[in-house]
């Protein structure tokens, strides 16, 4: 008898085949069992019938608890009213382990004790499909950048400086030498390694120790990194723009149970095409002060801010040109108003918030160096930066892109904390 897996059902109508995986529902009526199955690469429904099995299969069937472990066998068969779904008519089922009284039930939890029992939680469809998501995404950006030349490149975790001065870091005694940080970015390593192989982006962990308790952030969370040499501004926004349709069109050929699954309406996914909406800072503000905020010039934007902006938008809004006070020392001054930089903040639709932050990067050494002087941080940690515009120094841009923030917008998820498999927030850290 073929072993396979859920997904490969439709392969295998009309065929004997035995499944592995976990039994997380079930009903009886009668003399029949609706055994609800899942492998991990799908779902299915396993109809026992006691009159066409043996009476230890049926009584296997008896002995069956929600999450227990079992190995089924039987055929392969289309179901009656739903056209391209697939049933397993049982003959044989062998408890694996039998799981003892599941603590998640089908009423309702509060989010504490979900957290709590998230190693659990995980198993849950909705979960399931976010996780699945969340897969989906980082694949599409893989294939994205290594279709344009790109190459990942790692870049560590442990620094002995901060990417972003005002960001509060973790801080680590690293042996004898001191203090160290938890990575907030990879990008001023990228920007070092952009110098051999042109094009590059980091994709892994990176902390942030704001005491922060918004439905948006997280203290651990996913960054994409990318950076690219000879490539300015206006080029960086067109780079972003294309990855984020690039990313949705992926996940809408690819997540189609999984949006059925969370009931994810799909229509404004559908609509996210090139060109996005590009906003000036100055115009955004005047905009915001049209629509009743109170946002002052100089000031970052807040959530209502960015949902204000996006609102009547189908499209994601690009803010960029923002004043050169409220932003890092790296962003390059615009050479048309030097009380500005070049950057830019890609806000999302629905309510998303800021989805990828990015810039060109000051390729000067004397306005660098003056610029990290400027903010108190001058030492030697920051040399070896400062050395990447004495030795062929060249206009480059960069940005960053927020995995889970991406994964929410996508999912359709009210909370950051259901994009990432085990959330760290500043008041929870296990399981």
């Amino acid at each position: 008898m073929t072993s396979i897996l859920v997904s490969q059902l439709a392969e295998y109508s009309g065929q004997s085949v035995s499944l592995k995986g976990w039994i997380f529902n079930f009903r009886s009526s009668g003399g029949l069992y609706f055994l609800q199955f899942r492998d991990g690469t799908g779902f299915v429904q396993a109809v026992v019938e006691k009159s066409g099995v043996s009476e230890a299969v049926w009584g296997a069937c008896e002995q069956v608890t929600m999450e227990s472990s079992v190995a089924l066998s039987g055929t392969v068969s289309e179901h009656p009213k739903k056209p391209g779904v697939f049933e397993l008519r049982v003959d044989g089922l062998k408890i694996i382990q039998r799981a003892s009284e599941y603590p998640i039930a089908k009423k309702e939890h509060g989010p504490d004790f979900l957290l709590d029992h998230r190693h659990l939680w995980l198993r849950s469809p909705r979960q399931w499909a976010i996780q699945r998501i969340r897969d989906a995404v980082i694949t599409a950006i893989y294939a994205f950048y290594h279709q344009r030349g790109f190459i990942k490149i790692d870049t560590p975790i442990i620094t002995p400086n901060a990417c972003e001065g005002a960001t509060e870091l973790f801080g680590i005694t690293y042996f004898d030498e001191g203090q160290a940080y938890l990575s907030q970015s990879g990008q001023l390593y990228l920007e070092a390694a952009i110098m051999s192989v042109g094009r590059g982006f980091d994709f892994g962990p990176t902390f942030r120790a704001e005491k922060s308790k918004t439905r948006r952030h997280l203290t651990e969370f996913w960054m994409m990194d990318a950076e690219a040499a000879f490539v300015e501004h206006e080029d960086s926004m067109k780079l972003q723009e294309e990855m984020i349709c690039a990313i949705v069109e992926h996940c809408l050929m690819h997540c189609q149970q999984e949006f059925t699954i969370l009931e994810r309406d799909t229509t404004p996914l559908k609509k996210i095409k090139a060109p996005f909406t590009r906003l000036t800072y100055t115009e955004a503000i005047k905009k915001l002060n049209e629509l009743g905020s109170d946002i002052k010039f100089g000031e970052d934007l807040g959530n209502d801010d960015e949902g204000l902006l996006t609102r009547d938008s189908s499209v994601p809004v690009f803010v960029h040109k923002w004043p050169a006070s409220i932003k890092p020392f790296y962003m390059k001054v615009d050479p048309a108003n030097p009380d500005l930089v070049l950057n830019d903040d890609l806000i999302g639709t629905a309510g998303a918030g800021e989805l990828i932050g990015g810039s060109q990067r000051e390729d000067d050494y004397e306005i660098l160096k003056s610029k990290i002087e400027a903010e108190g941080l001058q030492g030697e940690e920051y040399q070896w930066y400062l050395d990447l515009r004495k030795y062929g120094s060249v206009p480059h841009s960069g940005f960053g892109l927020g995995l889970e923030r991406t994964v929410g917008w996508i999912a359709g998820a009210e909370h950051i904390r259901e994009t990432i498999p085990f959330p760290r927030l500043i008041n929870r850290f296990k399981p």
